[in-house]
């Protein structure tokens, strides 16, 4: 409720200040003809967020993204039925992706273990520690 009185309110000041913009543009004060347009454009983004906050679902904390057991998504056993859909084009590419740089990861890995690989802990580029030679 509070959020339709806000909008009410900031609807009808941007209308009064739209109004007292275009009577200072019209007696010659030129910046005021950008005011008289930017008025409008502020009432009516508002509008656009009400509205979008009017019809979007409510996130109710608490809930799982995963469907219950019994629902109409899963074959009664948790198990996502073959209805159900996929994960996203995006997730999965980027668990493709995952999946690549873990791959190498282990690549490196057993690399290192069979070729007694230096251990990294100290530079390459460092000096060998140890005393100076003159």
């Amino acid at each position: 409720m509070v959020l339709h009185v806000v909008l009410v309110v900031f609807v009808g000041a941007c209308v009064a200040l739209t109004d007292w913009q275009v009577r200072r543009a019209v007696s010659g004060n030129e910046l005021s003809w950008a005011y008289a347009f930017e008025w409008p454009f502020f009432a009516a983004y508002a509008i656009y967020l009400w509205w979008r906050l009017v019809h979007e679902a409510p996130i109710r904390p608490g809930r799982s993204k995963t469907p219950a057991p019994d629902s109409p998504e899963t074959n009664g056993h948790g198990d996502l039925s073959a209805d159900a859909a996929p994960k996203d084009k995006q997730q999965e590419e980027e668990d493709g992706e995952l999946a690549a740089y873990n791959r190498y990861l282990e690549e490196l890995a057993t690399y290192d273990q069979r070729h007694d690989a230096p251990s990294l802990r100290q530079h390459p580029a460092a000096p060998p520690s140890g005393p100076e030679e003159p």
